[in-house]
């Protein structure tokens, strides 16, 4: 029987098309019979030009039915009609969540956690420094506590670079980890986190370092593949990460700029980037700090010709304050004072450490009889001294403040001293850093400082280094991390102008637990998140209570309330003695001492036998009786501190 061509659509679909390109099935499904029949008659055509238009509807229905057909084996090709597809349900997506417990709505203990299925890597471990809402507290990491109830499943730690904010945490993390767990990153950024373990509250342990350079790729547990990245940033070994896994692709830049011309290292891998971006990202997590910031941050080379000038009009000592880990900045010093013919003492714990470890790893370049002992450098002309050491943002004990303060041991500011300040104080901080400026002026020394000379730049990008970043990158989907809320709503909108729809860019919260697939990204449920306190050698064990009795002390002050009675009979036999510490001045404030201790010795008598011998009523009473009177007199309310002795 013969068959012509319009009877048999499976030959007719072949005659035009041998294989149908994806665009243009993808133009057939656009348009359907209803549609063009009732557009046909709305345009009023011919019959013979409608019978035409009829048959190739025919031809593109046809097209449909090829691709929703079964697999095809040898022999003839069979058309499985609509009504026969075994309309099976679509494969579930796998998931990645990515899990920040630091570093959002914050500046400072940066920290995140990428988990897919039964498998966890950590990027950074960082701390953060207290304000002055946290007195005596000295350094505040991350809640760890989803990671200790996940521990099992902890498979690497992951460092992105050497500043204390990434790596200050390492320690204390560990101590909740399995000790075996592998630690990832740049050779000095490894050195300098091996160096938190030699803490004698550590013990001996150190966790396992393997070193990552530039385009380095690792195979981590089942799931994970992770690549490092160089990028830019004001210290050595900083990179990105790449983390691969089966339920999608994500960038973490860690925190970068782009600078062009860079004092040492690789600079930025541009192209390692774009190719990623061509491969496909599906999520990218990228450094907001300078994200208010219009422009480009100026490159670190900037920094040493400044430096440089003031080296050149410094007549006596020059005096240096850095940032310890701010390697590229302490070589161009370095560079500086050679060219003068200077030598340099170092001093502040932390800056004598970084030269010992980037100098013996090659990372610092120190010319041959350039570095003296602080004994050495007060015998030296003035000319020909520099001393460099830590302080810059006022921390109380360090090298700078305790020399503005004349509290040094060895180093007394004079005149025509030249104390460079080269960085730029931390919110809160400012205060303190203004103070120390004021104290060094107040001795005639001559004091540089960012807002009158350009001796510091950020390590940080601003807004149009982090559009070439997204635009390098292309993600599907934007998260901001690294800096306090303004900045990630401020990066949120570079990525909008960069062409990234704001339904996918994600602003999390420390605990956020993000929800990553080769579909979407979205916020999915939170972890238990916060913040955990350093104190000596206590983790954790300073809560809301003691901050808020050390806030107390602070600023009222303490009453100490001593008693003595009868152990029989309950009966008051001296006292009370009233001590204040931080309160009154005693000699100052004797009438009203006395009248508070004739009030609590009226109340405390006029107790029944029973309530007297009971201690707890007893201190109650007395701390009650206080806290009423002294507010009542002066609206202060001190800790009270009863004391009761029995004889």
């Amino acid at each position: 029987m013969n068959t012509s061509l319009s009877d048999n659509p499976v030959k007719r679909v072949k005659s035009f098309f041998k294989r149908p390109k994806k665009t243009d099935l993808e133009t057939v499904e656009k348009s359907d019979q209803l549609k063009r029949l009732e557009r046909l008659e709305k345009l009023e055509i011919g019959e013979v030009k409608k019978d035409k238009v009829e048959k190739d509807v025919v031809v593109k229905d046809s097209i449909n039915d090829i691709k929703n057909r079964k697999k095809v084996h040898k022999g003839p090709k069979k058309i499985v009609t609509n009504d026969q597809v075994d309309h099976k349900p679509k494969k579930k997506e796998e998931k990645l969540f990515v899990i920040p417990l630091g570093g959002l709505d914050e500046i400072g203990k940066n920290m995140t956690l990428f988990q897919y299925r039964d498998e966890i890597v950590i990027v950074d471990a960082g701390i953060a420094f207290p304000d002055e809402a946290l007195p005596g507290i000295d350094v505040v990491i991350p809640d760890y506590s989803y990671i200790a109830s996940n521990k099992d499943k902890v498979k690497a730690l992951l460092i992105t670079h050497g500043h204390e904010d990434h790596i200050g945490g390492t320690p204390y993390l560990y101590r909740t980890i399995d000790h075996n767990v592998p630690m990832y990153g740049g050779k000095l950024a490894l050195a300098l986190a091996e160096s938190k373990f030699e803490k004698s509250s550590f013990g001996k342990f150190k966790p396992k370092m393997k070193e990552a350079r530039g385009r380095s790729k690792f195979k981590i547990g089942k799931y994970f593949e992770v690549e490092f990245i160089s990028v830019t940033h004001s210290i050595a070994d900083a990179y990105a990460i790449c983390i691969k896994t089966p339920a999608g692709k994500v960038i973490h830049t860690g925190d970068f700029k782009i600078d062009l011309t860079p004092v040492d290292g690789d600079g930025v891998d541009f192209s390692r980037f774009a190719r990623l971006g061509d491969e496909g990202i599906d999520l990218l997590l990228s450094d907001s700090t300078n994200s208010e910031l219009e422009g480009y941050t100026p490159s670190e080379r900037s920094v040493g010709e400044s430096i440089r000038k003031e080296f050149e009009k410094a007549n006596g000592r020059v005096i240096i304050a850095s940032f310890a880990s701010h390697i590229y900045r302490l070589q161009q010093i370095v560079n500086e004072a050679h060219r003068v013919n200077r030598k340099i003492a170092v001093e502040g714990r932390s800056m004598v450490k970084v030269f010992d470890i980037a100098s013996k790893l090659g990372y610092l370049k120190l010319p041959e009889g350039i570095m003296v002992s602080l004994k050495q450098i007060e015998k030296l002309p003035d000319e020909k001294a520099v001393l460099l050491c830590t302080g810059t943002q006022g921390e109380p004990l360090a090298a700078l403040s305790r020399i503005a303060k004349n509290m040094h041991k060895h180093i007394k500011i004079r005149k025509g001293d030249t104390v460079i300040i080269s960085a730029t104080p931390i919110p809160g901080n400012e205060r303190a850093v203004y103070n120390n400026i004021n104290n060094l002026l107040k001795n005639d020394a001559d004091v540089v400082f960012k807002k009158i000379a350009g001796i510091h730049v950020s390590g940080h990008g601003s807004q149009d280094e982090q559009k070439l970043m997204l635009n390098l990158v292309r993600p599907k989907n934007f998260m901001p991390v690294h800096g306090d809320y303004k900045m990630l709503i401020a990066h949120k909108k570079t990525g909008m102008e960069t062409g990234i729809p704001e339904e996918r860019i994600i602003i999390a919260t420390n605990g956020s637990r993000v929800e990553v697939t080769k579909s979407y990204a979205k916020l999915a449920g939170k972890v238990t998140s916060g913040i955990t306190l350093v104190d000596g050698l206590g983790v954790g064990d300073i809560g809301k209570i003691v901050l808020r009795d050390r806030q107390q002390l602070a600023e009222d002050g303490v009453v100490i309330i001593v008693l003595t009675i009868d152990k029989t009979t309950g009966k008051l036999l001296a006292g009370p003695d009233i001590v204040t510490r931080g309160f009154v001045y005693s000699k100052d404030a004797d009438i009203m001492i006395n009248e508070a201790k004739i009030i609590i010795r009226g109340k405390i008598e006029a107790l029944k036998e029973e309530d007297a011998k009971n201690w707890s009523t007893l201190k109650n009473i007395t701390k009650d009786t206080a806290n009423k009177f002294f507010y009542e007199k002066i609206k202060r309310s001190p800790i009270i501190l009863p004391i009761v002795m029995e004889v």
